[in-house]
């Protein structure tokens, strides 16, 4: 915790300037000003003639010290304003010797502002006129007279300790209703007085007095709202008394926290607070609670629940003049009469989100023992300590504030035991009882033998008396979720249901089923050149040419022609075909010529190609003008390397808006990997002054300008970025410190006209509206590279994406969140916010943090690691490792290890990856790539290794949905079931994808817990029901719970889809057996 300095620092207070003054005599009166704090005088002002126009320009300064150590505290300044008072000095008349004065008003400064951290403010503070003054307005819409005031500390009072971790307690009594018939207003004068104690860190509490409260005979309610007043006596201006901006409001019975709050109640109350008798205070007393006095309050609320609040009256005696009085104890008890108390119950405050209480609470008579046990309280604040209270309540005790003579600054030299009893509260070190301790002291107390019964105190019940009181913090002792979090966490355990999709019947699902049947031969056909050329593939990468191309053509029509492939292709097409031509076409009789049957052929030809291109291309066909889709397609396109074909999908989102500035960047490069230099400086300069401000397309400039070997357009370049991205930070840091939470970045939700921000930036309405069903909701959500056919009807990229590089989620278009079935067991891990290195820089993550990138190369980096653009990276490494603010840093190492994991150099990859780790061992990322690097290599042990290290750190990798696929893979393999179940279950809680549903139904289902493997394989299911291992494992749980319509059902299917794995096959095959039912064939 930081340490306040133990030096007495200076607060100043500055008068400035006077407005709309008057006087007594002439309309140019001589004034001066006299600044008071703690009943302290800090000092005069000169003698200032006021203008005609009634102003005048004091520039008067004055100053306390401010000292935790002692003398002025926190405390002090929580409730203790500066008293400014206007005087007006006479003209002298013949044979007078001394200058005659009159008050003309007061002002009253707050100093709360300096505990909410602040350094300095203004404020403009109206001057109260004394009775009598000619400053009091004679008419309404006069305008009053007011001082302007500047107060300032050389730094803030608070430190971030302080800040964030104290509190400020406000106490407002209000008044006593129906109370005793003997309190009467005539007869010798009393002070009724209330008191509490507030927990502290110390050993004695603070006690709060409110003192002086008015008895009043009813006959009337009190108005509302009314102002607060402050706890401090003998104010010489009436409107002195009030606390600025501070009201007491009210409210209705039934929302208070206290008593008498019934229905049954409300009759009593309406009797007591209109034509009873009541004594009114409407004060308010402030306390400030540093963190240690927060945390004890805490502990005091938990442990005692309920607070004694005492109420007393003392008579005001009379001291007299040049003599102290003297009283002993017994004398001073025997001025305590009518001691009650109320129970006030604390513990709402130690809700979540809960700030204030306020209501009404019975007065009952003080009794020790009762006390003891509903408060634990082993003292009373009154009886215990009356000597003090007395000497308090004498009249003349009080002298005014402005009797005092001026005094050094060092008041803690300068204050005497007189001033410390006239304050408006009791302090600590006041309480001089040597018997009493801590009332938060286990150990019996040496205490007065309080009497048996309180006959007085007994009055109180009778009367039915009750006090109003308002109990307020600044901030909350326990903070409350917000509702977005709330709903956030109900989704994330109870997932919502898509509706219910509308079956499609005659035209659409014959073209529906007409696209499956497409989808199905293109993944069979993928397959059979796969299995036919892909070693060859490999082999020759880009450097295989058209002949070798038509050649693997020939052959695989050879192949597929022989094997009866082919046929068997057009016999699964024939039955969809003949449906759109019965249900499209209502074509169901002969055709009557053959031109006629060739006119339809041309048509239904044309459709069903057209249709085929639907279902092979889907993104695109369905929403050509989404420009989102086509930069996916182009960074998969990069992601192969074929340059020509990413440059004409880059180039047609462009065409889609001309002013996107991650296409034109993303045509840049391409133009530039394409040697079209021309075009790249072209594209480049437009994306500067489109938007000057964005770092990568300065950075991209200077390279292009490097290329041309144009140093001096080069050095421009890469300054202006940096300049850019210095500027950017700059402002995040000051939005961060001017925000009182965490530092946080524009969510959905809000509305953006015309544009909408996506994961490539500003896009056109039009895309942004299509884009929103195509890709996962929230912040940070992966971008689709693969669009929904290619993801699923290939197994050679299903297997690249899965094995090779882990960019995005297999199920991309899923956004519905884990069923709270299975996920009881889950813990929830505490989202953190820490930065950490590289945590997005593959591909952004919502459980990723990222931290601002040191330099501009970085940030290039980062956006071309996210399109793919990995033959442009090295070049901009090497800017990175020589520029003086970036060097080789684990980010660093960690993107030159994942782009040769791209190309498969393992023996490279793993080299970065042990340079990464010695920099930033504690890095998951490192432990997460390196998993990577042992699953594609076949070092399954070592990969488990780190994936179960990356797993166990505090802040989370940036690709934990792979990491806890591949970990859960694992575990299976090596029949851990237990391990498998807890991470599939931890997948399915972060991201829930068919996968993730399906390896944790295995591992249930290994573990023979059927009823949660059907749970979460159903969940699968509905993910994605053309899974055929989820149908398998279907079919298995069906036939273990002696299901056979489910069992034969799931089998179909299973068939159906042609499941690949022989030995799940076989196994359900020996369960039909051992059953005897499962397979229709039977």
């Amino acid at each position: 915790m930081e340490q306040v300095s133990s030096t007495g620092r200076p607060v100043q207070i500055t008068v400035t300037d006077g407005y709309d003054l008057k006087g007594f005599k002439g309309d140019t009166p001589v004034t001066f000003i006299r600044a008071e704090f703690n009943q302290v005088i800090l000092g005069d002002s000169a003698k200032v003639t006021v203008s005609p126009e009634g102003t005048a320009k004091y520039n008067f300064t004055s100053s306390f010290e401010y000292s935790p150590e002692g003398g002025i505290t926190l405390d002090d300044l929580a409730h203790k304003p500066v008293f400014l008072t206007m005087t007006e000095v006479l003209p002298k008349e013949k044979k007078q010797k001394d200058e005659k004065t009159l008050i003309l008003g007061q002002a009253v400064v707050d100093l709360l502002p300096l505990l909410e951290g602040e350094s300095s403010f203004e404020t403009m503070v109206p001057l109260h006129p004394v009775p009598g003054s000619p400053l009091e307005p004679l008419r309404s819409g006069v305008k009053q007279c007011s001082l302007e005031v500047k107060v300032f500390v050389a730094e803030p009072l608070l430190t971030t300790a302080q800040i964030l971790g104290g509190n400020l307690l406000k106490v407002t009594l209000e008044a006593a209703y129906s109370v005793p018939e003997s309190f009467v207003p005539v007869g010798p004068m009393q002070n009724y007085m209330v008191g509490l104690q507030v927990p502290s860190a110390g050993e004695k509490d603070y006690p709060i007095l409110f003192k002086n409260g008015t008895l009043k005979l009813g006959g009337e309610r009190e108005p509302v709202p009314r102002p607060k007043k402050w706890p401090i006596a003998n104010i010489l201006a009436p409107g002195a008394n009030y606390i600025p901006d501070s009201f007491i409001v009210g409210g209705p019975y039934d929302e208070e926290e206290g008593e008498l709050n019934r229905p049954e109640d409300k009759e009593f109350r309406n009797q007591a607070e209109s034509i009873k008798k009541r004594i009114i205070w409407d004060l308010e007393s402030r306390c400030y609670l540093d963190p240690p006095a927060v945390v004890s309050l805490q502990k005091r609320i938990a442990d005692c629940r309920f607070w004694p609040v005492e109420i007393t009256r003392v008579p005001l005696t009379t001291a007299p003049k040049g003599k102290a009085a003297k009283f002993d104890k017994a004398d001073d008890e025997g001025q305590l009469s009518f001691h009650g108390v109320a129970y006030v119950n604390m513990v709402p405050l130690l809700y979540p989100g809960v700030k204030r209480i306020r209501g009404a609470f019975h007065v009952y008579p003080y009794l020790d023992s009762t006390v003891y046990e509903k408060t634990k309280c082993l003292f009373s604040l009154f009886r215990d300590t009356g000597h003090l209270l007395t000497q308090n309540n004498k009249i003349g005790g009080f002298n005014s504030p402005l009797s005092k003579p001026i005094v050094s600054k060092n008041l803690k030299e300068e204050k005497t035991v007189k001033e410390k009893e006239l304050e408006g509260r009791l302090r600590p070190g006041d309480l001089q009882a040597p018997s009493i301790k801590s009332q938060s002291s286990d150990t019996p107390l040496e205490v007065e033998p309080s009497p048996s019964h309180n006959p007085e105190g007994q009055q109180y019940i009778e009367a039915g008396t009750y006090i109003v009181l308002e109990i307020q913090l600044d901030r909350a002792l326990v903070p409350k979720r917000m509702p977005e979090e709330l709903a956030k966490r109900v989704k994330e355990m109870i997932p919502p249901r898509p509706p219910l999709t509308r079956r499609t019947g005659g035209a659409q699902k014959a073209v529906s089923d007409y696209h499956m049947q497409i989808k199905n031969i293109s993944r069979a056909i993928l397959d059979e050149y796969h299995r036919m050329f892909g070693k060859q593939v490999a082999k020759l990468g880009n450097n295989m040419d058209s002949e070798t191309v038509e050649e693997q053509k020939c052959l695989l029509s050879y192949e597929l022609n022989c094997s009866g492939k082919y046929f068997a292709f057009k016999e699964q097409l024939k039955h969809a075909v003949v449906k759109i031509v019965r249900e499209k076409y209502l074509k169901t009789t002969p055709f009557e010529s053959q031109e006629e049957l060739q006119t339809f052929i041309s048509e239904l030809y044309v459709f069903l190609v057209d249709q085929m291109h639907v279902a092979l291309n889907q993104r695109l066909v369905r929403e050509p003008q989404n420009l989102e889709h086509w930069l996916d397609y182009g960074a998969f396109c990069l992601l192969t390397e074929d340059n020509i074909k990413a440059q004409e999908c880059f180039r047609k989102a462009l065409s889609l808006n001309q002013n996107h500035i991650q296409s034109l960047l993303l045509c840049g490069v391409l133009a530039v990997l394409m040697e079209k230099y021309e075009q790249a400086e072209i594209f480049f300069e437009d994306a500067t002054c489109l938007e000057p401000t964005n770092v990568v397309a300065w950075t991209l400039l200077g390279l292009y300008y490097e290329i041309q070997n144009n140093d001096i357009r080069m050095e421009m370049a890469f300054h202006e970025g940096f300049k850019q991205l210095q500027a950017r930070t700059l402002q995040a840091q000051v939005i961060k410190q001017r925000s009182t939470g965490p530092f946080e970045y524009i969510e959905e939700g809000g509305k953006v006209e015309e544009h909408s921000l996506g994961p490539w930036g500003i896009t056109n309405g039009s895309s942004a509206t299509a884009m929103k069903a195509e890709t996962p909701a929230g912040p940070g959500a992966p971008i689709s590279i693969l669009d929904d056919f290619l993801e699923e009807s290939s197994k050679l990229l299903s297997d690249s994406q899965e094995h090779i590089l882990p960019t995005q989620s297999q199920d991309p278009t899923v956004s519905q969140k884990p069923s709270n079935i299975l996920l009881k067991e889950i813990p929830v891990k505490k989202e953190t916010s820490k930065c950490q290195d590289s945590s997005t820089f593959l591909h952004p993550s919502p459980h990723g943090v990222s931290q601002t990138p040191a330099t501009i190369f970085m940030e290039t980096i980062r956006f071309l690691m996210k399109v793919n653009a990995v033959q442009y990276v090295h070049r901009v490494l090497a800017h990175e490792l020589l520029c003086p603010q970036g060097g080789p840093s684990c980010e660093y190492y960690l993107v030159l290890a994942q782009t040769h994991l791209l190309k498969k150099d393992f023996a490279k990859a793993e080299e970065y990856l042990q340079h990464a780790a010695q920099m930033d061992y504690l890095n998951p990322n490192v432990w997460g790539v390196k998993g990577h690097l042992y699953f594609l290599s076949g070092n399954h042990a070592e990969a488990k290794a780190c994936y179960e290290r990356t797993i166990s750190f505090v802040v989370d990798a940036s690709e934990m949905h792979f990491i806890f696929l591949r970990l859960g893979h694992i575990y299976l393999e090596e029949k851990e079931y237990e391990k498998a179940k807890k991470t599939y279950m931890q997948a399915c809680k972060r991201s829930p994808s068919c996968l993730t549903w399906l390896g944790l139904g295995i591992a249930c289902y290994r573990l023979e817990e059927l009823t949660e493997a059907e749970d979460a394989l159903s969940e699968a299911n509905a993910l994605n029901n053309y899974n055929a291992e989820v149908w398998a494992y279907l079919a298995l749980v069906s036939l273990k719970a002696g299901r056979q319509v489910e069992a034969e059902q799931a089998y179909k299917y299973t068939m159906k889809l042609k499941l690949k794995d022989k030995a799940l096959l076989a196994e359900i095959h020996t369960v039909q057996e051992a059953v005897g039912f499962g397979n229709p064939s039977f």
